[in-house]
């Protein structure tokens, strides 16, 4: 979220109107089981498809605060390795008083963001695009391309669009995946040297991905979970 100009000390939450949308998803929003690593911050962006008939497709995207040492908070370990621009955003103080939550906003910023990481996806319509398979592969490429530029060799120009670094033919489709706690069928794309990514179908209908760097994997508790 970007927020321009200066707000009132006492303006409202931005999740507030965020709970609000999704209530528009037709499904349930899932995340991965609580765990002491991954911090659910209620970080939840919202993307929609619409056509003369309403909405065709929703996806409601989480993104996590990751602890190295859930221990302690303070250890040097759970900081993010930061550029310049943003260190200057976090600790150049305003002189006027500013929301407690842009406050928070600002200072999650010093964390380790696991961006987007677990997705739930709607279609109307079933078709190859609302596949597990299609939209596992569209995830990971998505993380990809704005998470890990530097690594694939792209420049800084956000609108460069090379060739899709994953596909379909890399998804192994016979996988046990684990959700609210019953295993069911679904795919892995584990050859990206960067990032893991997994789903599965939802017994309500759509599809739950999640795409996490491999650096963090051994933290993590890969299971899905509806979010309360």
């Amino acid at each position: 979220m970007r927020v321009s100009g200066i707000l009132r000390e006492d303006a409202p939450a931005p999740r507030v109107g965020q709970a609000e949308r999704l209530k528009l998803m037709p499904i349930p929003v899932m995340g991965v089981v609580p765990q002491p690593s991954l911090e659910d911050t209620d970080a939840v962006g919202l993307g929609y498809g619409q056509d003369a008939r309403g909405y065709s497709e929703m996806t409601a995207s989480v993104t996590y605060t990751i602890w190295r040492n859930p221990n302690d908070y303070s250890d040097p370990m759970d900081l993010a390795d930061l550029d310049e621009h943003t260190r200057r955003a976090i600790n150049d103080v305003p002189p006027w008083p500013r929301p407690a939550w842009l406050v928070e906003q600002v200072e999650r910023l010093r964390y380790p963001q696991l961006w987007e990481a677990v997705r739930t996806t709607w279609h109307r319509d079933p078709s190859e695009r609302a596949s597990v398979r299609r939209v596992l592969v569209d995830h990971v490429n998505y993380i990809l391309m704005n998470r890990y530029r530097q690594e694939l060799g792209l420049s800084g120009n956000p609108w460069e669009q090379p060739a899709p670094a994953v596909n379909d033919r890399m998804v192994n489709g016979q996988v046990s995946v684990l959700v609210n706690g019953a295993e069911v069928c679904g795919a892995v794309l584990n050859t990206d040297p960067f990032v893991y990514g997994i789903g599965a179908e939802l017994a309500g209908g759509g599809v739950v991905t999640a795409v996490l760097p491999r650096a963090e994997l051994k933290r993590i508790q890969v299971q899905f979970t509806t979010r309360s």
